[in-house]
């Protein structure tokens, strides 16, 4: 990991690739990675971590499986959000967005289930970020 402050417009006009998160740093246990969406990711549950949301540039949608019932939050531009461990949930954007997730190092994009895999998300615990 870079001992360098990491400039996150930079770090993002590096890759183009949607729902591919790179690692821009490390804390403690835990990457901070960040991504490109657009589309639609698939309905996916993190069994064992909360997962955390800033939204970086665009809005992005959550879509959620609660016990009350399904229902998205909508994320604008400097909105945060965490996914409570084990609630089902998919993320997309439909006119393109960027943001930022803290989550344990290894953890799967993917979750630990989820549906069938669409072909524009990538299967990762994140990709070292290149810049």
């Amino acid at each position: 990991m870079s001992t360098e402050p990491i400039p996150l417009g930079e770090a993002l006009a590096s890759f183009d690739t949607p729902w591919s998160p790179r690692i821009v740093t490390r804390v403690n246990d835990y990457d901070v990675r960040i991504a490109k969406a657009e589309g639609e990711h698939v309905w996916h549950v993190h069994d064992h971590t909360d997962e955390f949301f800033l939204v970086l540039d665009g809005e992005l949608h959550i879509s959620l499986r609660e016990p009350d019932g399904e229902r998205t939050v909508l994320l604008p531009r400097g909105a945060v959000f965490t996914v409570p461990r084990g609630t089902e949930h998919k993320p997309h954007a439909p006119s393109g967005a960027a943001f930022l997730m803290f989550e344990p190092t290894g953890t799967p994009t993917l979750g630990d289930r989820h549906d069938g895999t669409a072909q524009s998300v990538h299967s990762t615990t994140g990709q070292p970020l290149n810049t």
